[in-house]
Order: C-alpha cells, then sequence, then structure tokens
C-alpha cells in the first residue's frame, strides 16, 4: 500500500513540473514566417514595402509579364518572372525574397532561363531577388502592403460615388533578440520587438488581400509610396519620388531651344557619408563586386559572389531610417571562397567579345603562338564571366571556323586552357569573308549572344587582309557590331599598291577616330597593346556602334502643311519634329531621318542620309517652308512609301509618323494597310479636329500605343517622351536576329 502511495505521489509531482515547463517552453519557441502568395503579373513597384518576402506560383513564365534590367530590376518589372530570369527559382514556382534600392540611369535587357527581359533607359525604382530562405531571427511581414490603384468613380442615380479603400501601412521586418520575449493579445496584432524594453503594438491592420490593379496599356510605377503619420519607416525628403513619368518636357520656347528636365534626379539614395567603398558600391550597382585597392595599395579580398545571392539588412528599428541603417558586411566571419567554374567576371565589362585571329600561312608557327600568348593574356585581364565579358574566338584564313563560341567558357582560366589547344588552319587572309560569318552567324543567340551586352569583333591581321572588307563591315556596324582592328606590321608605303584595298582599317572600324585602331610594329610587341585594347574594348560608352533603339531606324515624319494649320501652329508641329529627332543617334550607319510635307499634294522635304550630322538634320528640319492647301492624308503615306521606305536599308526599323490636324479629303485605309504590311511601324498623332476613325486607321496595332490625340497644338511636346519609350520598348521586345 505504501509503494502504490509512493507511485502516485511522483507521477503527481513529474506531472505539475511539466505543466510548469509548458510555458516557458512555449516563450521560446520561435515564429513562424508566414509567406504570402502573389498572383505572376504583381510588380514590385505595387507592394508598399522595401524589403519583403513572396510566393510565386507556378507557369508564370508562360503569361509572358514583362521584365526590365537584368540583376537589377526597375520596379516595373513581374517580381515572379524576375526571379526566373535571375535563376532564383523555377517555373514551377517558389519563394522569392524581394529588395527594393535606388532607381538606376539605365537597364540593360538579356535572355535568361527562358525569359527575355527588355532595356529601359531609366527608372526611378529598382529591385533585386534573392533565395526565399531569410536569414536566422528574421522574420519579414505576413501580409503585403499594395499601392492603392486610381479608383474608378462610378456614379449612378442616387447613388454617392465610391471612396477608394483606406490603404495599410504593414511593419517591416523585425529581428527577435534571443533574450527577449512578447506576446500577442490577438491573432491579427504585430508585435514589434527591440532590445529596449518597450514593446510597441500596432492596432489590428484591415484586410489587404485585394491586389494592385496592373496597368494595360501604361507602364507606370507609383514607387515607394509615402507612409501614413506615425508610421515606423519614414521617407527621406530626398527620396526620387514624381510624377508617373520619369522625364518631363518643358513647354517649347520660342526657336528650336528644348529643355529637358528631369523629374527628379536618379541617384543613389547615399544619405551616409561614413559608410565603406564597397557598402556605397553595392547600393549602386547591386551584388557585383568593385574592383578596387585598400589603402596601402593592395588588392582587397572580394567577398564570395558565385551566387549572387543579397541578403537582407539584420534589423530595421522603429523611429529609424531606412536609408541610414546601412548594409551588413560580416567581415568577422569572412567566407571562403571556393573555386568555382562559374565566374560573375568584371560587371564594369559587360561585352560579348570576339577575336577574329589570322590563321593565314603567312604569318608562321611562331607568330601563331605569339597571336595565342596575347589573346591569352586579353582573357586574363578582361576577367571574363556571366556578368562581365564573355570572349569567343573563330580563326579565318580562306574560310572562318569558331574556335570559341560566347557560351563555350565561362572563366578566364578555361579560356586560356581552350586558346592552348587552338591548332592553326592555313590558308589566306580573308578577313572580308570572316567579318560577314560573325554578322550572319556568330553573334546570335544559339552561340551566346546576350542582347544586352555591346557586341565587340576584335580583329587581328598580319599585314593586309586579301580579301576586301569595307561592304562586310558596314553591314556588320549596322547590325551593332564594334569593330576594331589590331594590324601587326602593317603595310609600309612600298607594300601599299599590293593591298587588294587601300585603306582598309578606316573602310572597316567602328569609327575613323583612332579608338577603334591599334597599330603594332612588330609581332613581339603585341603583348604591349594588351592592356590598351583591353581599356577600350570595355569602355562601353563610346561603343558607337552598339545596335540600339536610337540608332537603328529610317523614320520618315508625314507633315500636314494644309490651311487649317496656320503659320505659327506649323513651326510648333516642326519643333516637336525637331524634338523628336534630337533624341536619336543621327548618321549613316544610325538613325537615318526623312520629311514629307502634304497637302493635296505631297513635297519630299528631304530624304533619309541626306542629313547625316544631328546639326545639319535639325537645321532642314528649320528650313522647310509652311506650304498651305488642302488635306490628302491618304495619297501621303502612300507617297512617303514610295519616295522613302522604298530605300529604306533591310537592317534598319522603319518608322512613319503622321502629324494632322484634321480629317482627310482622301480614303487612309488601304494605303495604311499597304505600308504597314512592308514593315513600317506607323504613329499617328492628331490634333485640334483631327479624326479619331482615321488615326487609328493609320496607326499600328495597338491603337493606344501608337495613336494620339491633343486640343492644342502647344501640348505636342508631351508626347515626346511617350513615343521614344514606345520605339525602345518594341525594340527590345524583338530578337536581334
Amino acid at each position: 500500500m505504501n509503494g502504490i502511495s509512493l507511485t502516485t505521489i511522483c507521477l503527481a509531482l513529474l506531472l505539475s513540473c511539466a505543466c510548469w515547463a509548458k510555458p516557458n517552453g512555449s516563450k521560446n519557441k520561435k515564429p513562424k514566417q508566414v509567406v504570402p502568395a502573389i498572383e505572376c503579373d504583381v510588380r514590385a513597384g505595387k507592394i508598399n514595402l522595401p524589403e519583403f518576402i513572396v510566393k510565386c506560383p507556378a507557369h508564370c513564365k508562360e503569361t509572358k509579364q514583362q521584365v526590365y534590367g537584368t540583376g537589377v530590376f526597375a520596379s516595373i518589372s513581374s517580381i515572379c518572372n524576375a526571379a526566373i530570369h535571375s535563376g532564383i527559382i523555377t517555373n514551377t514556382g517558389g519563394k522569392v525574397i524581394v529588395r527594393k534600392m535606388a532607381g538606376q540611369n539605365i537597364y540593360k535587357g538579356s535572355n535568361s532561363n527562358g525569359v527575355r527581359s527588355l532595356s529601359l533607359p531609366k527608372w526611378r525604382e529598382s529591385f533585386v531577388v534573392s533565395v526565399g530562405k531569410p536569414k536566422k531571427g528574421v522574420i519579414y511581414p505576413s501580409t503585403l502592403d499594395y499601392v492603392p490603384s486610381r479608383p474608378t468613380y462610378v456614379k449612378t442615380a442616387g447613388q454617392k460615388e465610391a471612396k477608394p479603400p483606406a490603404a495599410t501601412t504593414a511593419l517591416p521586418m523585425t529581428t527577435m533578440p534571443e533574450p527577449t520575449t512578447a506576446t500577442t493579445p490577438e491573432p491579427t496584432t504585430t508585435t514589434t520587438t527591440t532590445p529596449a524594453p518597450t514593446t510597441t503594438t500596432t492596432p489590428p491592420p484591415p484586410p489587404t488581400t485585394t491586389k494592385a490593379r496592373a496597368a494595360v496599356h501604361k507602364v507606370r510605377d507609383a514607387g515607394l509610396r509615402r507612409p501614413e503619420a506615425g508610421s515606423a519607416i519614414r521617407r527621406p525628403p530626398s527620396s526620387p519620388v514624381g510624377p508617373d513619368s520619369d522625364v518631363s518636357y518643358a513647354a517649347p520656347d520660342s526657336g528650336y531651344t528644348w529643355s529637358e528636365t528631369d523629374a527628379s534626379e536618379i541617384t543613389a539614395w547615399d544619405h551616409r557619408p561614413d559608410i565603406s567603398e564597397y557598402e556605397r558600391w553595392f547600393y549602386n550597382f547591386g551584388p557585383y563586386l568593385p574592383r578596387s585597392t585598400d589603402s596601402d595599395g593592395n588588392r582587397r579580398v572580394p567577398l564570395d559572389t558565385t551566387h549572387t545571392r543579397v541578403e537582407p539588412v539584420d534589423a530595421w528599428k522603429p523611429e529609424v531610417n531606412l536609408y541610414e541603417s546601412g548594409f551588413n558586411v560580416r567581415e568577422q566571419e569572412p567566407v571562403p571562397r571556393a573555386l568555382e567554374p562559374v565566374s560573375q567576371g568584371d560587371p564594369n565589362c559587360k561585352v560579348d567579345l570576339a577575336f577574329l585571329m589570322d590563321g593565314s600561312w603567312s604569318i608562321g608557327k611562331r607568330r601563331f603562338k605569339i597571336q595565342k600568348d596575347f589573346l591569352s593574356d586579353v582573357a586574363q585581364a578582361i576577367n571574363v564571366g556571366v556578368a562581365g565579358p564573355m570572349m569567343g574566338i573563330i580563326q579565318y584564313g580562306d574560310d572562318p571556323v569558331t574556335e570559341l563560341s560566347l557560351k563555350s567558357y565561362s572563366n578566364s582560366r578555361e579560356v586560356k586552357s581552350a586558346v592552348d589547344k587552338i591548332v592553326q588552319k592555313g590558308g589566306l587572309s580573308n578577313v572580308g569573308k570572316a567579318l560577314t560569318y560573325i554578322n550572319r552567324q556568330y553573334f546570335s543567340d544559339a552561340n551566346g549572344n546576350r542582347g544586352g551586352a555591346p557586341n565587340v569583333a576584335v580583329v587581328l591581321v598580319d599585314g593586309w587582309p586579301t580579301d576586301k572588307v569595307e561592304e562586310a563591315s558596314r553591314l556588320a556596324r549596322e547590325s551593332g557590331i564594334n569593330i576594331f582592328f589590331v594590324t601587326i606590321e602593317g603595310p609600309d608605303d612600298s607594300e601599299k599598291p599590293n593591298l587588294v584595298e587601300t585603306n582598309f582599317v578606316d573602310k572597316a572600324v567602328c569609327r575613323t577616330n583612332g579608338f577603334y585602331s591599334l597599330p603594332v610594329n612588330s609581332w613581339f610587341a603585341l603583348r604591349k597593346a594588351v592592356q590598351p585594347l583591353v581599356k577600350r574594348v570595355c569602355d562601353t560608352d563610346r561603343l558607337l556602334c552598339s545596335k540600339t533603339c536610337l540608332n537603328a531606324n529610317d523614320i520618315a515624319f508625314v507633315i500636314d502643311g494644309s490651311s487649317s494649320v496656320g503659320t505659327g501652329n506649323f513651326r510648333t508641329v516642326l519643333q516637336f519634329v525637331a524634338n523628336v529627332t534630337r533624341e536619336f543617334e543621327i548618321s549613316d550607319t544610325d538613325t537615318r531621318v526623312g520629311a514629307v510635307q502634304y497637302t493635296y499634294e505631297q513635297r519630299l522635304e528631304f530624304g533619309f542620309g541626306q542629313y547625316n550630322n544631328k546639326g545639319e538634320l535639325l537645321n532642314a528640319i528649320k528650313r522647310i517652308n509652311y506650304w498651305s492647301g488642302g488635306t490628302s492624308t491618304g495619297a501621303a503615306i502612300t507617297f512617303a512609301a514610295d519616295q522613302l521606305f522604298s530605300k529604306s536599308k533591310p537592317n534598319k526599323r522603319k518608322i512613319m509618323i503622321v502629324i494632322t490636324d484634321g480629317r482627310s479629303y482622301d480614303d487612309v485605309r488601304v494605303p495604311a494597310l499597304a505600308v504597314q504590311s512592308q514593315g513600317v511601324i506607323a504613329y499617328s498623332i492628331g490634333i485640334a479636329w483631327a479624326a479619331q476613325d482615321e488615326l487609328e486607321y493609320i496607326a499600328t496595332d495597338p491603337d493606344k500605343e501608337h495613336s494620339f490625340f491633343v486640343d492644342e497644338f502647344d501640348n505636342l511636346y508631351k508626347f515626346v517622351p511617350k513615343i521614344i519609350q514606345n520605339i525602345c520598348q518594341e525594340f527590345n521586345s524583338q530578337p536581334r536576329n
């Protein structure tokens, strides 16, 4: 009996201890991260949080939601497709961490993981994506605060206008220190715990499951919305929140001056003068490392960026400015740098670089070996990598042969090893045939052409070519290839009569200003040209032959000169034409502009290529005299097709911009369909009494992107940025080849 009672007492004590221990155990339990789900079309700029985690659904790639940029994306990009493009998730979906950052001056498109991103000249806000695994102790918001769409007010009899729902401001992620504990009185209350003993509790937020409405026809972004009073995060006064358009165009003045004013200067948000150079570089340009030295002149050992994962900030505290908190670079916990076959490369030299090496019998085995050593030195100097330069090699003799494609090797070590194995082919020095080859076949998606990186071809030639290069070089330049020539032991005066083509270097290179040509007196001095050449090919701002939306067009302006326009308004139309023209790069191999004025009759003011200098072209526009008469728009479109587009170059994008202020006396539908069937992209701009149905007939589909109307001539300037943006978006959405 005593044994039974003793056993009972022991069991009671054990149960009592367990009951007392349970609350303490529950207090130490870590909070679970709740990941909100989004749809494929949700853009980063529509979520009013600086950093957050989301879950993407499957099959977003098929939705073809647009993405702008590579690595760092404009905030008008689809979050899920940006994550697929970066390789963070696959098309089956998954979790993604999104971090907002400052706007960039340019976003370069590329094709990656089955998603083609587009280029964008400028945007006010950016974001990067990383693997959806939060760091230890970091909790992201469980609900998303969407920037409210502009509501549509529908008023019916007896009803009041519907008011937009109140926007909510979700708290940012918080770091939970281990010793401190917190309790939540209600399930919907979010509690932020800081090292201080005070605990701040916000009232339950209203539901925020409604998605921001996607804009169909306008590329717009609300950016980071200014939080309401009392919010934990406050935006610095200099944060770039402006109107819907990044660039505002001032009203036209007298003459032909046109002012361009940024709505807000897009610079990196750096309000911290005491941060390190690495942090500033990281903040401005994303996860790629700078190539810099320390104060002693020694090379800094970079952190491992083989996997470009962007880590979240450790802690954001209430009442602390987000952009003054800095970035946490854990120098006390260095990550061991393992040798990986995939290198990021030098992001300051992001080019697709092809070398045309001379394999002719004239150079012999010894000089061929010197040429291979030169290419190995270049590969080492440019730091080959997927986020920097990619390097390929074509050997030419009688015929060109691909030795290395652009995607064959992704680091300098492998490129050098492959160069050592190249065997001389022999034959003549047919450089012209090799240039035709790289233009038609080498710079292709299948060969590793990235689209967003400039195409550069460096021709190494011993003496001089054995065929003509002028025509092949011109076609290559017009396709956007920047051609450099390295001529070793070029012809002297006594040998020049033997040349197949005189002045072959000037006829071949991108520009004849000396930047694209490097004469080398001796093969034994070739290695001295490594650093000068690398410096030039990596200077992407000076690669003037890169094919872009601004240098690959034939643009025809079809201008209404009827009596209803009047002399003063006609000068305003010419100023609009000049403002659009000023945005493009003008030359015989870049964008060309022609103009037709019409009434009942038509007059060719100037044709494509008649003015190959921007200054001369703008003066020619200014000198157009007002004609006056009737309005036959259909006949004018046919005239432009016959007199201008029939002479357009095959590798140019043909664009027609029709400007009219009234209804046409003839049919416009048949001429518009005829010119569009020839591949012409047609824009129509109507003023005052222009007929909307005719404007839509003239414009290429979709009408909303190509047809515009203003009630006054003085408002024409407002459409300059929209037209330029549309031209660039259409250019970037097409395959390069």
